[in-house]
């Protein structure tokens, strides 16, 4: 069972992000602060989960969570920053939007830029750990799911409603024969070496 806190005296907000792999769409991170004796059978790692139970799990966050929040980071800018100080500029942009008290911030993963002097703990699989990074990877995730959904409308050649913008073989297949569009991260390899891309 995922643990509720890591310091019981502290008001913790879990941090994670979705989308640093992607080929294209935005990154997206999110802030999750849950009541101390918040637990749900379900709440893990949403890589663990199926889609259904993301959203499932989703609604379940908005009712129950003290607060939470999305912080978006489109390609472009990702494209200036490098995806990593993107990711850190997603969950910072998460935490401007919280609007409860916090003094510690848990992050899935092992990098963190700090944020306004507030501690922060760098957990390596953390959403598998946390129930506040678990709630937040969900969120993240089914957030920036319905993103490329919405994105794929607009550009359904290249399957995001599947993909999600990840590199796939039939996203790859589509970027060679169609190109690129505004929502493609350009910093990306986003052929393999041997093809060629002209941006």
């Amino acid at each position: 069972m995922l643990a509720s806190y890591l310091d019981k005296n502290k008001i913790e907000v879990g941090c994670d992000e979705a989308g640093r792999g992607c080929l294209a769409g935005p990154v997206v991170a999110a802030a999750v602060i849950l009541p101390k004796n918040f637990q749900h059978p379900l709440l893990n790692d949403s890589k663990q989960l199926s889609e259904k139970k993301r959203v499932q799990l989703r609604e379940i966050i908005h009712e129950k969570a003290l607060a939470y929040a999305i912080g978006i980071v489109e390609p472009k800018k990702i494209d200036e920053i490098n995806i990593l100080n993107a990711s850190f500029l997603a969950m910072h942009k998460a935490l401007d939007q919280i609007p409860k008290y916090f003094d510690s911030i848990l992050v899935d993963g092992n990098r963190f830029k700090e944020y306004h002097e507030i501690e922060h703990h760098c957990i390596i699989k953390g959403d598998a750990k946390y129930l506040n990074i678990a709630a937040a990877s969900i969120l993240a995730k089914t957030y920036r799911d319905d993103l490329m959904s919405q994105l794929d409308k607009e550009f359904p050649q290249y399957l995001w409603r599947k993909n999600k913008g990840y590199p796939t073989k039939a996203h790859r297949a589509a970027i060679k024969e169609y190109g690129i569009t505004i929502s493609h991260r350009k910093s990306f390899k986003l052929l393999p070496e041997q093809l060629s891309l002209n941006f």
